[in-house]
């Protein structure tokens, strides 16, 4: 059986409480598909919010950040099982403006991705990407080899869990200019192969699915959509134009 498309918007630190609130009551009326997965991933404060408001359609509830504490004196910070209160069924996990601006490592975000599949039924949505740099260099593939290993190495994903490995080039991230449509088959195949020495063969193909995100939009997503090794889309900028977004829906 071939993997559900999905496709994930990460409104980041774009939107208001109103407006957000505005935007899901949006995405509840234009986007109505129940063959692609849809998420909307909100902020914090807004999630109970936006939660209530995607009810009345397909798209469910993600978060953007998450600790790897249930509770405690971890001023700020929110756990796992607040998130699956609020009702959310995925959250993102080291995406690479965490690791730049608030230094991110994959020591927190390897904790993080415990905490999530080991207390909750919270889908995780681990980001990898290389910098302009690291391309430059020609250390792509082992730097995101790297990444996946210290993320996932010595977590089993048991039989009951599912996880999304998102590959964003960081230096494609909000750029306007998407990598090339056979650089994100080579990478995604890459990414495969490490998955499946990771966590095994039955698990890499059955319970991960591989995206790509960097500055996909409604111009660009035709010609991601037909590589077979990518499950869908995380989709930053574009996600905050319902109309926009819900063309990237449809064209799965």
């Amino acid at each position: 059986m071939p993997k559900q498309k999905i496709v994930i918007a990460n409104w980041k630190m774009r939107l208001g409480l109103a407006e957000s609130i505005v935007l899901a009551k949006a995405y509840a009326e234009h986007i109505k598909t129940e063959t692609v997965e849809v998420v909307a991933c909100a902020s914090e404060i807004a999630l109970t919010g936006v939660g209530e408001a995607l009810r009345q359609g397909p798209v469910k509830l993600g978060g953007q950040n998450v600790f790897w504490e249930e509770k405690g004196e971890y001023t700020g910070e929110v756990s796992a099982k607040t998130l699956a209160e609020a009702g959310c069924s995925f959250v993102i996990i080291g995406h690479s403006e965490r690791r730049m601006h608030l230094l991110e490592n994959y020591e927190m975000i390897h904790q993080k991705l415990k905490a999530v599949l080991d207390h909750t039924s919270i889908i995780p949505i681990l980001c990898v990407g290389e910098t302009q740099r690291e391309k430059e260099a020609g250390k792509t593939d082992y730097v995101i080899l790297d990444q996946l290993q210290q993320s996932l190495g010595g977590i089993e994903l048991l039989a009951d869990k599912q996880l999304i490995v998102a590959y964003e080039p960081i230096w494609a991230i909000g750029s306007g200019h998407a990598i090339g449509p056979d650089d994100v088959n080579t990478m995604h195949e890459i990414i495969h192969a490490s998955l499946v020495d990771l966590l095994g063969v039955d698990a890499a193909k059955k319970q991960v699915r591989v995206i790509y995100g960097g500055s996909v939009n409604a111009g660009n997503v035709a010609s991601f959509r037909a590589i077979d090794n990518v499950d869908g889309f995380l989709v930053g900028t574009a996600s905050v134009d319902v109309m926009e977004f819900a063309q990237i829906v449809n064209s799965l």
